[in-house]
């Protein structure tokens, strides 16, 4: 079985993930691009194959397009990707599946009523250090996890985006309006619920522009660094960080402090897992190279997407999953906005 998919918004993640994965997947046909910059989608089409629309509606039409991939901008998300499913295609979207609740609860429903698949592109949880150290967790010998902290940062958007300066969309508040929180904040909260198995109960987080200006020179009028404290409904504690201005090299790592030792996530650029026991004995593991903004190895991501589709079953990171990090990301924004703790309630389905 051959699936056509298309790709929607032809920007840095496109580019650098979502067509080269397709492209390398043996079951997948690229057969349309589209981007408000006609010239990225050239780009890709001249190089992967398939053709260039000047209407996303155009590929909402085309009965012969099984699926797609909305790597459209924040804002667009919800239209894209519930339109997308209600004209019957599996949707790959981008995260954060939405800017709303509201907006996320509506595409999870074209999803349901469609009967068509969605997944979200958190691919932290896919990574082979993420799963061993789920493993690790849930294998009982480092004992409960008590507390944690867990940080991603680099030098910000402008260095990695398709509109490369201070011109990029993710310092328009119409666009990105979740700043960091939503680009690199989201996929540490997905993580850790995927590497805890538990829920978020309470944030308290402060945010703020610290460095980052516009093309005016004025600051951006989303925030570029936050910090957030985190209880889980377990009681786990956790802190993390998540910036845009960290000029050295980029951090994506997290340490869980257990009953028994500690689990180190990409402690160091020469393994990505180390288990320190009680004992001070230490385990390193070489599983992957890690993947940064300049080190872009396969996310796993597409070949899921893809698995999902060809087998019927449940993607690895499903809407719900993606909707409960922004509900998560939300409440930590609101939390930074009235200086209060925020509780996070159970979403009912």
């Amino acid at each position: 079985m051959t699936i056509r998919v298309a790709i929607i918004g032809c920007g840095s993640i496109a580019a650098h993930r979502h067509a080269p994965e397709y492209a390398n997947n043996p079951h997948v046909t690229i057969a349309a691009y589209y981007d408000r910059n006609r010239e990225r989608a050239e780009t890709l089409a001249l190089r992967y194959g398939g053709k260039v629309v000047d209407d996303y509606r155009e590929i909402m039409e085309d009965e012969t397009i099984d699926a797609i991939s909305d790597c459209s901008s924040n804002e667009t998300h919800h239209v894209i990707s519930t339109t997308a499913l209600r004209h019957g295609k599996h949707v790959l979207c981008e995260k954060p599946l939405a800017v709303t609740c509201e907006q996320a609860a509506e595409i999870i429903r074209a999803s349901k009523e469609s009967g068509k698949i969605l997944m979200v592109g958190h691919n932290q949880r896919l990574t082979a250090a993420h799963q061993k150290a789920r493993e690790i967790l849930a294998s009982g010998e480092l004992g409960s996890v008590l507390s944690y902290k867990t940080n991603f940062g680099h030098k910000g958007p402008e260095y990695w985006s398709a509109t490369k300066g201070k011109a990029t969309w993710f310092f328009d508040k119409q666009r990105s309006v979740l700043g960091v929180a939503g680009d690199l904040g989201i996929h540490k909260v997905d993580l850790m619920r995927y590497l805890l198995q538990d829920e978020f109960a309470e944030v308290t987080a402060v945010e703020g522009v610290l460095d980052k200006t516009d093309e005016q020179g004025q600051p951006i009028p989303v925030c570029d660094n936050m910090l957030c404290l985190f209880k889980m409904r377990s009681g786990i504690l956790g802190t993390a960080a998540f910036s845009w201005t960290w000029y050295g090299e980029e951090d994506n790592s997290t340490i869980l402090y257990c009953e028994r030792g500690e689990l180190r996530i990409y402690p160091d650029p020469a393994y990505q897992l180390e288990v320190v026991k009680g004992n001070r004995e230490r385990i390193r593991y070489q599983l992957e190279a890690i993947q940064t903004n300049d080190n872009q190895t396969n996310s796993g991501v597409i070949d899921a997407f893809v698995d999902s589709i060809l087998h019927g079953k449940e993607p690895p990171v499903s809407g719900e999953d993606g909707m409960i990090a922004l509900q998560v990301v939300l409440a930590a924004l609101e939390s930074a906005r009235t200086g209060a703790k925020v509780t996070i309630p159970a979403i009912v389905w």
